[in-house]
């Protein structure tokens, strides 16, 4: 996988995420695997902001329960911008996307307003830098676009941990229930 350089000037990254890393309960069992802080304590490390990539297309990978992104130029794909990341940070995030995905720089736009599902009544704010992760291989995209709430109610308490639930991502807890899904996740 390349790797952009796009630390900030103190040191910390900035990243784009358009799928299951949307949800604070997979990013934080990414980025803190095994840790014993307090889940409100590592939350008040992050912000996480409704942003917009222009440029790019969302699409299911087949038999997968995640999404890849391709660039075209007739397409934008909403998400979450995700501020705070450190070095080790990268690193986790780096080793989940595997070799499956490229590290790229980009610009996002934040989102003051967020739309519905297709993009109307989004308002369009601040435009920002962060990494993004770019799906390396087309063939394996379906011809279809990927569902986060599809996501979020059958198939994200594979992908996390127990107690990283947090009150404004629907109380959701999720349990984990297959450990070679687990190993995956973390």
């Amino acid at each position: 996988m390349s790797k952009s350089e796009g630390a900030k000037s103190d040191g910390t990254y900035a990243a784009f995420f358009y799928g299951t890393l949307m949800a604070p309960e997979v990013f934080f069992t990414v980025c803190y695997r095994s840790s014993i802080e307090d889940p409100s304590i590592l939350r008040s490390l992050h912000e996480f902001k409704p942003a917009i990539l222009h440029g790019f297309c969302r699409r299911r990978i087949m038999h997968k329960d995640y999404p890849g992104i391709t660039p075209d130029k007739d397409h934008e794909v909403r998400g979450m911008y995700v501020t705070g990341l450190t070095d080790a940070h990268m690193f986790h995030l780096d080793v989940f996307e595997g070799t499956e995905y490229e590290r790229q720089a980009v610009k996002v736009r934040l989102l003051s307003k967020v739309g519905d599902d297709k993009g109307r009544g989004n308002v369009e704010g601040e435009e920002v830098e962060g990494e993004v992760y770019v799906f390396n291989n087309t063939t394996e995209l379906e011809d279809r676009e990927w569902d986060f709430e599809e996501f979020r109610t059958q198939k994200m308490k594979k992908w996390t941990r127990e107690d990283y639930g947090f009150e404004d991502s629907d109380r959701f807890s999720p349990q984990i229930d297959n450990e070679d899904v687990k190993e995956a996740a973390v």
